[in-house]
């Protein structure tokens, strides 16, 4: 399992050297987007509209929008600086909660935990304390660039980071527009939903769920595979250094006689006025 973070997890001067891995995937099936005419790889550029082209990577520098088109200009090397103040920092456990205080509204993604070298003792005595406790821990740590607020709790015997969102990240409900603020269902309509509910109660199997839409999507790609229903993207030619060379000079030779023929057209014009004059 690939290794996305390394670092130390600490609560009071227990200090666990771990490694962090994604517990997650994203499944979902990348489609590309072609030319529909010769069914090519579409081609996304940076531009800049002001200068009307191509941005290289190397040209572009990051910065934030406090107002309509005004930026304050960051440079690689400060955003660097804040990131290495925190990404040297160690992970320290903040404080210890009860799982069920955290709203599910709060957790984003979840992150695998082991132990690095010489760290399965404090990783196995940290998992032991969490369980006879019952409690989960809270921190800050810097994952891809960003203080994240996270919880570090047990999942089937092994150490979970769960990063959460900040309560100014959620937005409030109140802003949710057309909640009623009552309810007026009558008590025989909520009789019958709670039958309902009953009814359809069930322990949570996660491997019953199944997401039909990818599974389709895979059967209708292999079928149109098997039936040959396929494309293959032309290769755009790509000019050789000579082409480019040739087309240079040519292009270059063109300008040169036009403008020689147009100096030489405006040396005669005088002379012909001359003539007039002198007759």
């Amino acid at each position: 399992m690939h290794t996305m973070w390394k670092g130390t997890i600490s609560f009071g001067l227990v200090n666990i050297p771990v490694k962090m891995h994604a517990a997650t995937e994203n499944k979902d099936i990348k489609l590309r987007n072609l030319h529909k005419e010769c069914r090519t790889p579409v081609k996304y550029q940076k531009v800049c509209p002001n200068c009307d082209k191509e941005v290289e990577n190397d040209e572009i520098v990051k910065a934030y929008e406090y107002a309509k088109n005004k930026f304050v200009v960051l440079d690689d090397d400060e955003l660097e600086n804040l990131k290495k103040e925190q990404t040297d920092k160690a992970v320290e456990i903040m404080d210890f909660v009860n799982l069920d205080e955290i709203d599910p509204i709060y957790f984003e993604k979840s992150y695998y935990l082991s132990p690095n070298d010489g760290g399965a003792k404090s990783y196995g005595l940290l998992r032991s304390a969490l369980q006879d406790t019952g409690k989960i821990g809270i921190a800050k740590m810097m994952i891809r660039s960003k203080e994240q607020l996270a919880v570090i709790r047990i999942y089937e015997n092994t150490l979970v980071v769960e990063t959460i969102h900040y309560p100014d990240e959620v937005r409030d409900v109140k802003d949710v527009p057309n909640v009623p603020a009552e309810n007026n269902a009558e008590e025989k309509e909520l009789e019958t939903a709670k039958m309902l509910i009953d009814q359809l109660s069930a322990d949570f199997e996660p491997e019953k769920y199944e997401d039909e839409y990818r599974t389709a999507l895979m059967e209708l790609i292999e079928a149109k595979k098997e039936g040959e229903e396929v494309t293959t993207a032309q290769e755009t030619p790509q000019p050789d250094n000579v082409t480019n060379l040739m087309d240079a000079l040519e292009e270059s030779l063109n300008r040169a006689q036009k403008d020689k023929s147009s100096k030489t057209k405006q040396k005669t014009a005088p002379s012909k006025e001359k003539k007039k004059v002198a007759k």
